[in-house]
């Protein structure tokens, strides 16, 4: 009896040991898989456009809408082969801002002087300011007719050769009944910051 109790009791210590040296013994595993982290793509915000006629490149919000242009300076003589950006119509719905203010780049290839001035059909005087390392020629004019308002902003680079200029033209009606005011100095500091990107190629 006492044999049979032994082996019982060595049968058990022994399926023990085993069962314990099998759970713990190392095994070799699947390695994990480790997923990388995916990699958000930039939400593009803005584009630019390069002129290679003009020889400029410029970057500008992805709601404005780029076209050619062409700036009547007076019924015999023309501004052309330049370009614009258009404001969004989002930005002048509601307010009296017109949708068809822009800024444009444009050319003088004639000019002798590089001033902003000779944009403009208005006898202004353009004065030089000196912004992030770039000298502009800037002059402006305002003008109102039959309930609208138009202001202009010629900045010239007047080291350009041929001489170019960046114009902000804002267009804005002052009798537009149930309309908000547009934001001038949020308008100014838009078209301020498309400017500042303008490059030469």
């Amino acid at each position: 009896m006492r044999r049979i109790i032994t082996i019982t009791v060595i049968v058990l210590v022994v399926l023990g040991v085993g069962g314990f040296v099998w759970y713990t013994w190392p095994r070799d595993r699947e390695p994990e898989v480790v997923i990388p982290p995916q990699e958000e793509e930039p939400i593009e915000t803005t584009r630019t456009y390069t002129s290679t006629s003009l020889g400029y490149s410029l970057t500008y919000p992805l709601a404005y809408t780029q076209s050619d242009h062409t700036y009547e300076f007076s019924p015999t003589k023309n501004i052309e082969g330049g370009f614009k950006v258009t404001v969004p119509v989002a930005l002048a719905t509601g307010t009296n801002l017109s949708s068809d203010s822009y800024l444009a780049i444009e050319q003088l290839p004639n000019a002798r002087n590089c001033t902003g001035d000779i944009f403009l059909t208005a006898n202004v005087k353009a004065s030089d300011t000196t912004e992030g390392g770039v000298t502009y020629s800037v002059a402006s004019s305002t003008e109102a007719a039959a309930g609208n308002h138009y202001e202009e902003w010629v900045w010239a680079l007047n080291d350009s050769t041929p001489c170019t200029a960046v114009r902000y033209y804002i267009h804005s009606s002052t009798d537009a009944t149930g309309t908000a005011e547009f934001n001038h100095e949020v308008l100014l500091q838009e078209f301020n910051s498309i400017r500042q990107s303008l490059r030469k190629i």
